[in-house]
């Protein structure tokens, strides 16, 4: 009876290693590849190999494991030459994914290190012939985005044959090198102040054509109204004139007395005065003769 207690466990056991060993599953952030006896036999997205579970041969078959996700390929700063023959320190990255798993298992063994050893060189060769084609200043200023959406195009192409797609392409820095910097620096820095003196000469020659043409206006307005003052004063006089010309005719006495007094009142307005005249001088005849 014990012992063939022991058989059935055993078998049990046996059974439950052969169903282990049968059954497989997929997930959906993975590919997978069947071989039988070392020949590629199903493979995701080829022989009805989706994501969930399936059935294998034990012993015979065997089954290996891809990941799908999206992966990143971080290069490290290279040097590149421009048309101007001038060094760009570069660092990029590559967003990609394994698209066609029999592909990538054909060309890379599936190695994961080989492909990125392989996506480097694609993406060193076509950032190489993009910078070759452009200047510095059009691969810092203006053509950057332009690069990066041709590499990521390009690159995607080529690397279909590793069954790899590639999503993204991105620069992450562009720099000089540092001898070529401070050149640049310095010339960039040499225009800025050439700039700055040519304003600051046009600033001035036009602050000194503001302040002319303020000294003309100001002239031209003391002269217009030096002009009108004369005016004024001129038919003032005129008009005093001939207030005191119908004043004298209305009465001729009292106005020679209205004038002589105003002029006593001027002449003595101090005591410290003093007026050395002949007693009967005509400009004391009011002070002589007192009664009209």
């Amino acid at each position: 009876m014990m012992q063939k207690s022991v058989v059935i466990v055993v078998v049990l056991l046996a059974l439950v290693i052969v169903a282990m060993s049968t059954v497989f599953f997929v997930d959906e952030r993975e590919k997978a590849i069947v071989f039988k006896f070392g020949e590629i036999v199903r493979y995701s997205d080829g022989e009805n190999l989706a994501a969930g579970m399936h059935f294998k041969t034990p012993i015979i078959e065997d089954v290996k494991f891809y990941d799908a996700r999206v992966q990143t390929m971080d290069a490290e700063p290279e040097l590149y030459l421009t048309a101007e023959k001038k060094n760009l320190v570069v660092d990029s990255y590559v967003k990609w994914r394994i698209k066609d798993v029999y592909k990538y298992f054909v060309t890379v063994g599936g190695d994961r290190i080989r492909a990125t050893n392989r996506l480097r060189e694609v993406v060193n060769n076509g950032l190489r012939d993009e910078f070759g084609r452009r200047t510095v200043n059009e691969v810092i200023s203006s053509d950057r985005g332009k690069i990066m959406e041709i590499m990521s195009l390009t690159t995607d192409k080529q690397a279909e044959e590793y069954g790899i797609e590639v999503l993204d392409v991105r620069l992450q820095r562009v720099d000089l090198v540092a001898d070529i910097s401070q050149s640049v620096y310095r010339r960039m820095e040499a225009e800025r102040a050439r700039v700055a003196k040519e304003r600051r000469a046009q600033g001035a020659e036009a602050a000194e054509a503001i302040r002319a043409d303020a000294d003309r206006q100001r002239e031209i307005i003391l002269a217009e109204a030096y002009r009108q003052s004369e005016q004024i004063r001129g038919e003032g006089d005129a008009r005093a004139t001939n207030l005191y010309a119908d004043a004298f005719g209305q009465d001729a006495g009292f106005y020679s007395l209205y004038r002589s007094l105003n002029a006593y009142k001027d002449v003595f307005a101090s005591e410290r005065d003093l007026l050395v005249l002949e007693p009967d001088s005509e400009f004391f005849r009011y002070f002589n003769k007192s009664s009209p």
